[in-house]
């Protein structure tokens, strides 16, 4: 997939395509120094990143966005850079963080980088929360756990594992739950939750 491909799936204006054109080319240039990504998906790193990352903006709710593990940005940093912010990056690599304020600046990002473990950030009042690649769901929610009220959207890519993670996380946690197809990914989907509390769930 080329960025022309990705701007025939994912409707963005111009501007917003270039801006995600520098933050493609300054990872694959800090990619060389440090592993910001698996070394394989750099050749299709539109459909493998860009465009997994941005089929969550069509589902955010307005309102501060909270990536955890945001790793080399992805979907943080892309959400930021489609749909403006804040979005707050959680990372605890100290190398990924220098990556992500440089693309953040290079980008004009409206994006917050944590250099911190989620469980020690103090919580502040976010509409979503996003997750690519980071821990099992039940994990997740437990990392999330300070940051989880009633009217958060959670938002984590999910691959082959979705389901059987799902129901391990039901075990401890309730929720309203919706599952979206991945656009770039045929086994994978979008678990979007909502209404997320402690509590076995039966369902």
């Amino acid at each position: 997939m080329t960025r022309a491909d990705f701007a025939r799936r994912i409707p963005v204006t111009p501007d917003v395509l270039d801006r995600l054109q520098r933050y493609a080319d300054l990872l694959v240039k800090w990619q060389a120094r440090i592993n910001l990504v698996g070394p394989s998906t750099i050749p299709a790193l539109w459909e493998r990143h860009m465009l997994d990352s941005a089929q969550l903006t069509a589902h955010l709710p307005s309102g501060p966005v909270l990536d955890l593990g945001s790793g080399a940005g992805f979907p943080g940093l892309v959400l930021a850079i489609m749909r403006g912010g804040p979005v707050h990056l959680v990372e605890s690599d100290v190398r990924k963080c220098a990556f992500l304020r440089e693309a953040a600046r290079l980008t004009e990002a409206d994006a917050v980088v944590h250099n911190v473990r989620i469980e020690t950030l103090a919580p502040f009042p976010v509409a979503a929360i996003t997750a690519r690649a980071l821990a099992p769901l039940a994990k997740l929610l437990e990392m999330a756990e300070n940051f989880l009220h009633p009217a958060v959207h959670c938002l984590f890519l999910k691959g082959r594992g979705g389901e059987e993670e799902l129901t391990d996380a039901r075990k401890d946690w309730m929720m309203t739950l919706e599952r979206i197809p991945s656009l770039a990914d045929s086994s994978g989907q979008i678990l979007h939750l909502r209404e997320v509390h402690r509590g076995r769930d039966e369902r």
